[in-house]
């Protein structure tokens, strides 16, 4: 099975959680008051829809999808926008590896690592945008 696929998996099981995007988000927000300042007039209920659509662009990406939608999403986290530095996306990553770990009941290194390798590829295109 390859890694793209690893991931697919571990995320439909995630979803498949009521609390996920919210368990993401204590955690999230928790590892920093940077990450706290950024998120302090925002409006969580559509932000968690928004971050499961991000999720998966950067799947769909690493599967080969242009980068289109990211390339919208640097643009709009970018120093003249949403002024979301890169740092930030290595407390995002974090959080969100442990929340997959909490929440895919068949997590274990392989799946993180393979998480880690899918996301990376975005999440180089959206911070070469900042």
């Amino acid at each position: 099975m390859s890694v793209n696929d690893v991931v697919m998996q571990s995320y439909g099981r995630c979803c498949a959680s009521t609390s996920f995007f919210d368990d993401f988000y204590q955690t999230f927000l928790a590892s920093s008051a940077e990450i706290r300042d950024k998120f302090q007039n925002t409006d969580m209920p559509a932000q968690k829809q928004l971050l499961r659509q991000g999720i998966l662009n950067l799947v769909l990406y690493a599967r080969g999808l242009p980068p289109t939608k990211l390339k919208a999403l640097a643009e709009s986290h970018s120093r003249h926008r949403l002024n979301i530095e890169p740092h930030l996306y290595e407390l995002w990553l974090d959080a969100l590896l442990k929340t997959i770990d909490a929440h895919d009941r068949d997590s274990d290194r392989t799946v993180l690592r393979a998480w880690e390798q899918v996301l990376s590829k975005g999440i180089e295109v959206i911070k070469t945008g900042y």
